[in-house]
């Protein structure tokens, strides 16, 4: 098995692969995390995000390749990573039947939290995700949100230096996702490392660097205002009608690179020097009614798909 470079990262994996079988869920993925970040891995359900966190964190051993996680060897250490790390799993496993501050206690038992502590460091997760008027609600009456809540400070409650968040944000509202975030900064200014899994595009944005990971293999990874960059200078707004006839008469033509429907309107991506008369004339030829087109800044969701669908580098 290779083995990675002990260089100081907080995260670093080496050709990590994962295998069902026949299916390959994590193909040769590569990529480091430096202490103190916060790391976001995005894609569509099935990308592979899952499976990665969870090799990550020991839980699943891989079929190949390599990763250390605080310099330590995520198989032949994994029972070590298991004590240095805040793991919150899609359905974090919080017990409906005890109240908020009964579970934390159970938690910092479990975690080790030495018993002249647990009570101050309760207290102070308490204070800090604004849990102490549902501290003695049991958890299984909680909105969705503070139950997320209650999660995030369960899982960082032994102060462990790096936090594996996956999905933390699915079942929430997004005026409450947004809140969420806030925490996640709260936490990586105390100097954790936030290593975040999620298919929200918006989210994406508060990330200090971004992996985008598709059928199992990294396609990207930068900060997002690189990997917008990216795209260059050619993506324009279609204002045209209807949108889906246009949309359906654009992809596979050889000049784009990608076209995605937002809204009422078309975000199209073309190939460098593809002249905008060409796509206005390619429009009225399918009877679209063409308002405007216009130069657009990319957005990462724009990013993403056109990454999705240009073919290898």
């Amino acid at each position: 098995m290779a083995q990675p470079i002990a260089t100081g990262a907080a995260v670093e994996a080496v050709d990590l692969t994962r295998r069902f079988g026949d299916f390959i869920a994590v193909d040769a993925v590569n990529f480091r995390v430096e202490p103190g970040e916060v790391f976001g891995f995005l894609g569509p359900n099935g990308s592979g995000k899952t499976t990665t966190i969870r090799m990550l964190c020991g839980i699943l051993p891989p079929t190949s390749g390599a990763a250390t996680v605080l310099g330590l060897d995520i198989v032949r250490d994994a029972a070590h990573i298991k004590r240095q790390i805040g793991y919150m799993s899609q359905r974090f496993a919080l017990y409906n039947d005890l109240t908020v501050a009964e579970n934390l206690t159970f938690y910092a038992r479990v975690y080790g939290v030495p018993r002249p502590e647990q009570a101050s460091r309760i207290a102070a997760m308490m204070d800090r995700f604004d849990l102490r008027p549902a501290s003695r609600t049991l958890v299984g009456a909680l909105p969705g949100g503070l139950r997320q809540r209650v999660a995030f400070a369960a899982a960082a409650l032994h102060q462990p230096a790096i936090l594996f968040l996956d999905e933390p944000t699915a079942a929430v509202d997004p005026a409450a996702r947004r809140g969420f975030w806030d925490m996640i900064y709260d936490v990586a200014a105390g100097g954790t490392t936030v290593f975040v899994t999620t298919h929200y595009m918006d989210e994406a944005e508060y990330c200090h660097r971004l992996a985008f990971m598709s059928r199992g293999r990294l396609i990207a990874c930068d900060s997002p205002a690189a990997i917008r960059h990216s795209l260059g200078s050619d993506m324009v707004e279609v204002d045209c009608a209807p949108p889906s006839r246009a949309l359906d008469r654009l992809v596979g033509q050889p000049w784009v690179r990608a076209a995605t429907l937002m809204g009422a309107r078309l975000h199209v991506v073309l190939q460098p020097g593809t002249s905008r008369d060409l796509l206005t004339a390619t429009l009225r030829e399918a009877d679209v009614t063409v308002r405007s087109v216009e130069p657009a800044l990319p957005s990462l969701e724009d990013a993403f798909v056109t990454l999705m669908t240009s073919p290898p580098a």
